[in-house]
């Protein structure tokens, strides 16, 4: 999907796109392009044909996108921009992290940006929240001297070996010197393990030397005197100066701890591609504080949380040529619909009030044509050749049922915009070549192929324009094998191609599906069971699904 601050709204059609389909989107994104609206961009949800392919090609128009399937993806919700840290980083720079960037998990990865785990807000609060079971635990710390300086922010003047990574204890030498020593002993804490905190007190300062703590910090922003300095290096012992009190020096002393004993492994990840409808299922009962998204090899792409879900879908479509969902690109539920201009049976709920135009035209080219009237906007002469073009495929230029006066009005005032005669571009519309000869059997039944469901029946009709018959005949069992395949994959109770001679203005009706329904055909049998002779009927939607519904009714079946 197109990414940008511009909101961006897709003009599409149904599913296996006829010309009307394609060249209603390529016409109605170019009239909101002329009328100053931003962001609309035709796109299709299915292959083109020699057809569409032809006329595209006759008016220098590129393909429209493709889209396969609009569904609400991790992507679409994820942020990307992830704020990560690093397996050594302390807990002092993951709660700055947090701090700085008002978020409660914090993803650790390597170098490779390999996802290893996540700490959050609630470890480190129960990381820090008082142990009196544990005394020895709330104050030990597993880091390095020179990590220390960096948490307390600290003055040094002598560190021994400042990067070594140990396990060290806090201790505030706040009482006389007369109890230090007690103090130091009574929980069974090596001094070279021990980090004494202390003010202005000398002696405990003197004391804490002589006996080698790991390391004396001295609070308040206090002068150190030179002579505690040197005595600290003649005894190895490492000394900084905070410019924090003893309790505050203390708590940010635990907090140049390392991460790694924090970080929780067991994460939730998923794809970006991961439809957001499934996600939600799987995290519904999760009490993970965040997902991660992750790519195959493990790296790092996004994070979302629960809360993310809830954000509104940022993809917008303008329904052409349908406005029925089992028709419309796969998702379609999921996002906004803002539009629908079509000419169809109406078949659609929304969730709030849209734009809705329908009208009993033969195509819909012919009412983006009459928008473009209506507004006094001239379309430039490949456009007119675009709409013309819709409207003589849908209307098999002006000879089908479907055909109303306004259809033939506005393929008139085309004509004289584009430069071309309707004849003469129906003859290359519909000599561009045999959808059959041209498709394997599977993708010929799919060309053209609308699905629909009338009184809990659902069933698919899929319609093929050829000049004469015999293509059909000499193919006729492989696309007979290829409607049972549907009828099986899709659930169908039947599935049926209607075959329209163009030039006599006659169809042929193959189906294959349940025998209760197929029987009920009352047109005259070629093969029964199999074959229909439509004569007269060339409209897949003003005849032959207004008879099939009317069938089903009075059928009964259940």
């Amino acid at each position: 999907m197109a990414s940008s601050q511009q909101e961006i709204t897709y003009i599409i059609g149904h599913k296996n796109p006829d010309a009307d389909s394609i060249c209603s989107a390529i016409a109605y994104a170019n009239f909101k392009i002329l009328k100053g609206e931003k962001g609309y961009i035709p796109a299709r949800c299915g292959n083109t044909n020699a057809r569409i392919d032809t006329i595209l090609q006759e008016f220098n128009q590129p393909t429209p996108l493709f889209i396969g399937d609009v569904s609400t993806r991790v992507k679409d919700i994820m942020v990307r921009n992830v704020v990560r840290t690093h397996e050594e980083a302390t807990i002092s720079e993951a709660l700055e992290l947090i701090d700085k960037h008002d978020i409660r998990v914090l993803p650790v990865t390597d170098e490779e940006k390999i996802l290893k785990g996540y700490v959050s807000i609630f470890q480190m609060g129960d990381y820090f929240t008082p142990k009196y079971d544990e005394p020895r635990a709330m104050r030990q710390v597993h880091t390095s001297i020179n990590d220390v300086v960096k948490a307390i922010k600290g003055n040094v003047k002598f560190i021994r070996d400042g990067d070594s990574l140990e396990d060290m204890y806090v201790k505030i030498g706040a009482m006389d010197i007369r109890s230090f020593g007690k103090f130091t002993a009574s929980d069974a804490i090596p001094a070279e393990q021990s980090i004494i905190i202390v003010g202005d007190r000398w002696d405990i300062q003197q004391r804490s030397i002589q006996i080698g703590v790991r390391l004396l910090v001295i609070t308040g922003s206090l002068t150190i005197d030179p002579e505690v300095v040197e005595l600290a290096k003649e005894n190895g012992v490492s000394v900084i100066g905070s410019p924090y009190d003893s309790a505050t020096t203390s708590w940010a002393i635990r907090t140049a701890s390392r991460l790694n004993k924090l970080i929780e492994t067991n994460c939730v990840t998923f794809g970006s591609n991961e439809r957001l409808n499934q996600v939600k299922r799987r995290i519904a009962s999760s009490h993970a504080p965040a997902f991660m998204v992750t790519e195959e090899s493990g790296r790092l792409r996004g994070i979302f949380t629960k809360t993310d879900i809830l954000k509104p879908t940022t993809t917008n479509l303008v329904l052409v040529d349908h406005n029925e969902l089992g028709q419309a690109v796969p998702g379609a539920h999921e996002v906004n619909i803002k539009e629908v201009i079509d000419h169809h049976r109406l078949g659609l709920n929304t969730a709030q009030p849209i734009r809705f135009i329908n009208e009993p035209v033969g195509s819909t080219c012919t009412i983006i044509g009459d928008m473009f009237r209506q507004e006094e906007i001239s379309p430039s002469p490949e456009i007119a050749g675009i709409m013309m073009s819709g409207i003589i495929s849908d209307t098999l230029n002006l000879t089908g049922p479907t055909s109303t006066s306004k259809d033939g009005d506005t393929l008139l005032w085309l004509e004289k915009l584009s430069g071309i005669e309707a004849k003469d571009l129906a003859q290359k519309i519909f000599s561009s070549g045999s959808i059959i000869l041209s498709m394997r059997s599977e993708e010929v039944i799919r060309a053209d192929q609308k699905f629909y469901e009338e009184d809990k029946v659902k069933f698919s009709v899929s319609q093929i324009e050829e000049l004469g018959f015999q293509n059909f005949w000499n193919c006729s069992d492989q696309l007979a094998d290829a409607l049972s395949q549907l009828v099986k994959s899709e659930g169908l109770a039947f599935a049926c191609v209607l075959v329209t001679d163009i030039n006599k203005h006659n169809s042929l009706l193959l189906m294959k599906g349940d025998p209760d329904y197929i029987d009920g055909i009352s047109y005259p049998v070629v093969q029964k069971g199999l074959i229909y002779d439509l004569k007269g009927v060339v409209s897949r939607k003003k005849q032959l699904i207004p008879y099939l519904t009317s069938m089903l009714k009075g059928a009964g079946i259940s």
